[in-house]
């Protein structure tokens, strides 16, 4: 069994902006983060507009320099060349050369990369096809849509087949079927055993790509985790779905429950509590109702988020 190794680590990463031009004070955007992320990993990092994200996402890019503390990808330095090309980014806002072809850029990136002509234009082809750009490769930037401009951004980050990629929102723009041909890929990537760091503000899409995720809020370190440990304490409640449903029953249940929705003669009743359920098995069971369906919601990763960045329950 493949021992897995740490191949993003994150110490103390601070960064300060200056206010302004005749001020001295500080804005903190980012304060003291420490992080991890193991080889072959889905990592999520969310947090509200202003928490961090990108910040933290152009430290690791080097596009930024830190105030304090140090980070390394794949055991190097983040202005480490060979480690740079051995990753992938896609920035939130990707600008590219609008009077070239799609196929003109990737093959222009590709050239960055040192890729031969021939090795070139085949991964230009087998990343078009992937990203669903095949009919448009050979139209001008200029013509492009926001979401065919991201799609075009994620092919490019894939360009050198990196080991690591970076993604900043990358279902920004996306129609549906972007989003999830996006999704698809993601996974496709974790299976090949690519890491995967993305950024994202569309809660449901983490919640259903990453092993882990970490909560930023004002510049700091929220909670960290996987999704099973974060969300396991989070039950919300407990939905019953019943047949048989007498008027007499729904009545003695009317107490114990929180809501109990009637059609014909079934049910769906909804407990707030393990111990209301548990006090109502009895009365179901013997009353003649037939149980069809116990379901336990748990908190989703949006509640939850909303609870962590609020400092209180969600609402």
């Amino acid at each position: 069994m493949k021992t897995q190794s740490t191949v993003i680590k994150v110490r103390d990463l601070t960064k300060d902006y200056d206010v302004g031009s005749f001020s001295r004070d500080k804005l903190r955007a980012l304060d003291h983060l420490e992080l991890a992320v193991e080889e072959g990993e889905t990592f999520g990092l969310i947090g509200p507009n202003g928490a961090g994200k990108t910040t933290t996402l152009k430290l690791l890019m080097g596009l930024i320099y830190p105030t304090a503390g140090v980070a390394t990808i794949l055991g190097k330095p983040i202005g480490d060349l060979e480690m740079k090309s051995r990753i992938g980014y896609l920035p939130e806002q990707p600008y590219f050369y609008d009077y070239l072809t799609g196929r003109e850029l990737l093959e222009y990136f590709g050239q960055l990369f040192g890729l031969g002509r021939s090795e070139r234009r085949t991964r230009v082809d087998e990343l078009l096809d992937k990203v669903g750009m095949t009919a448009s490769g050979d139209v001008p930037l200029r013509k492009y849509s926001k979401g065919m401009t991201q799609r075009l951004g994620i092919a490019q980050a894939l360009i050198n087949e990196p080991k690591v990629v970076f993604f900043d929102e990358p279902m920004s723009g996306l129609d549906p079927m972007g989003r999830r041909e996006m999704t698809l890929l993601i996974r496709e990537l974790r299976d090949s055993g690519v890491t995967v760091f993305f950024c994202s503000h569309i809660l449901p899409d983490v919640e259903r790509l990453c092993d882990r995720v970490a909560i930023l809020n004002r510049g700091k370190l929220v909670e960290m985790g996987p999704l099973d440990d974060i969300l396991k304490v989070s039950i919300r409640t407990i939905e019953v779905e019943i047949d048989n449903l007498s008027e007499a029953l729904a009545a003695e249940l009317r107490g114990k429950a929180r809501e109990i929705e009637k059609t014909g003669s079934r049910a769906r009743i909804v407990f707030a509590r393990q111990e209301d359920f548990d006090a109502a098995v009895g009365p179901l069971t013997s009353g003649g109702a037939r149980l069809v369906s116990v379901t336990p919601v748990k908190q989703s990763l949006e509640e939850h988020f909303v609870a962590e960045v609020s400092g209180g329950e969600p609402k």
